[in-house]
């Protein structure tokens, strides 16, 4: 059975995306910080929510900006929400912060006045 791992590094909506994943018959799911569990696994799947700027931040300090550009290179994997940010050179948000930079692009703001209408845009 092929294993999923999903990194746990303190930001993350995990046990959600762990029972989705579970629900598609994805395989077996591993919500991990363990960063040798996460090189063992068959895919990689990499959540985040909150400010990019404070995940940016705790996942330099456990390391795992390294961790994430070694195990993306060979198997899937995929970010979510943050974890996808995150994966990008860069971020505007919180004043700007450098990315992992996986792949090229910034995270842009959309502007204040994007939904003057009443309009809500939910990405």
């Amino acid at each position: 059975m092929q294993t999923v791992a999903v990194i746990d590094y303190g930001m993350g909506n995990l046990h959600s995306v762990a029972k989705a994943l579970e629900h598609v018959g994805a395989g077996r799911v591993l919500i991990t910080s363990d960063p040798n569990v996460i090189r063992e696994a068959d895919r990689v799947v990499f959540p985040g929510v909150g400010a990019i700027r404070d995940c940016m931040a705790e996942i330099r300090r456990l390391g795992f900006d390294s961790l994430v550009r070694e195990v993306s290179q060979d198997r899937p994997f995929l970010g979510i929400c943050v974890g996808m940010q995150a994966l990008l050179d860069s971020s505007e948000e919180n004043g700007g912060v450098d990315c992992i930079g996986l792949f090229p692009g910034q995270v842009k703001f959309f502007g204040k006045d994007l939904h003057e209408e009443g309009e809500h845009l939910k990405v």
